[in-house]
C-alpha cells in the first residue's frame, strides 16, 4: 500500500501531486457500494474478520464478483488478506481507515475532536 499523503487537501496548503494521486487512489478504492458494504461487514463479523464465503450471501454477489472487489481492497492497503488451509481471511488494516478519516476530517474539527 502506498502511504497516505502527510497533508491534509482540507488543511488549508495544497496538496502535493503525489500525495493527491496516493489518496485518490484509496478513494477509488472505497468509492464502490459493494467495497463499503465488505469493510462494514468486515468490521462488524464477530471476529473482525470475513472470508468469501462470509459475504457473498450478505452483498447478493457471486463469489468471483466479492473476491474481485476484495482484491482491489487489499491492494489498497484497506485489508490484510491471511491464507489458513483452503480459506482466506480478511481483515480491516484500522490505520489504513484511520488515516482517510483524518485526511478528510479539517482541522478545527480534529482538534475538537481529540479534546472530547
Amino acid at each position: 500500500m502506498a502511504a497516505a499523503p502527510a497533508v491534509s487537501p482540507l488543511a488549508g496548503e495544497p496538496i502535493k501531486r503525489a500525495d493527491a494521486e496516493r489518496l485518490a487512489g484509496l478513494l477509488k478504492a472505497v468509492a464502490d457500494p459493494a467495497r463499503l458494504r465488505l469493510l462494514s461487514l468486515i468490521q462488524a463479523a464477530p471476529e473482525g474478520e470475513a472470508s468469501v464465503s462470509d459475504l457473498t450471501a450478505p452483498l447478493g454477489l457471486s463469489q468471483p464478483t466479492v473476491s474481485h472487489h476484495l482484491r482491489i481492497l487489499t491492494e489498497a492497503g484497506l485489508l490484510e488478506r491471511e491464507k489458513r488451509g483452503v480459506w482466506a481471511y480478511y481483515r480491516l488494516v484500522p490505520s489504513a481507515i484511520a488515516a482517510i478519516a483524518e485526511l478528510l476530517t479539517p482541522p478545527r474539527k480534529r482538534a475538537t475532536r481529540k479534546t472530547r
